[in-house]
């Protein structure tokens, strides 16, 4: 049986959605120039031709939250598509020693004939790669050590971050992501349209759930708030933990 996240229902979740005023997106701030280690190696390849990442764990093993189907079309469909757009964006450019992190940062030095479709496609490429990441079976809970201190203090506690992120998240008009970010230890929340992502104002996202409608329409149809609701539980805040610990 299927799971709320404590203190989180889908009641919540729809009325955070309806009164959210978190910022829609990072896409008119200006570009960082960071470039994190940890990044290039949550997603994959450090270099051109990148690598489709495989998940860390069975199609099925996010069920009842996430189904099969779902995960199968996200990661071997949408993800893939990605990865072969960038590849074929980046052949041949002088963009090929970098990682996908230092080309996020600074898009600006990305030759304006292949700048969007870089950004789009290395940006799916990247947010996704952490995205199977941050997932687990054995997920849900509440982070501990580090992490939960800095949870505390920028939000007050684990229950005010979670109103919070489901508010981004539900949020959200159209496609985009929520994150929880990280720069020099300091936690927020932002979202992203699209597939933008903080790197491209050199912060750290730790943390990011995908609100596009392929991320969850097969199972929830329309119900964003009960596919917010079901990610709770599958949260691997270990693996965040580390992210945080490491940017």
């Amino acid at each position: 049986m299927s799971k709320q996240p404590q203190g989180l229902s889908r009641r919540d979740v729809l009325k955070l959605a309806a009164t959210a005023t978190v910022s829609a997106g990072l896409a008119g701030a200006p570009l960082g120039v960071a470039a994190h280690d940890q990044q290039a190696a949550q997603a994959g390849a450090n270099s051109w031709p990148f690598e489709l990442p495989d998940l860390p764990y069975a199609e099925d093993a996010l069920e009842p939250y996430i189904d099969a189907r779902t995960m199968g079309i996200h990661h071997g469909k949408h993800h893939a598509g990605y990865t072969a757009k960038l590849n074929a964006a980046l052949e041949g450019s002088e963009m090929v020693d970098m990682s996908i992190e230092d080309i996020l940062a600074d898009l600006d030095s990305v030759p304006a004939a292949i700048r969007i479709a870089v950004r789009n496609n290395g940006g799916g490429y990247a947010n996704h790669s952490l995205f199977w990441q941050i997932m687990s079976p054995d997920g849900g809970g509440e982070p501990g050590g580090a992490l939960a201190d800095a949870v505390n203090s920028a939000f007050g506690s684990f229950g005010e971050f979670q109103t919070a992120f489901a508010a981004a998240a539900g949020g959200v008009f159209g496609s985009g992501w929520a994150w929880l970010v990280a720069d020099a230890g300091a936690l927020s929340i932002s979202t992203t349209p699209n597939q933008d992502t903080p790197l491209m104002q050199g912060l750290t996202p730790i943390l990011g759930i995908d609100v596009w409608e392929h991320a969850y329409y097969l199972h929830y149809q329309n119900r964003r708030a009960d596919y917010i609701a079901a990610f709770f539980n599958v949260i691997n805040w270990d693996k965040v933990g580390e992210l945080y610990a490491a940017g």
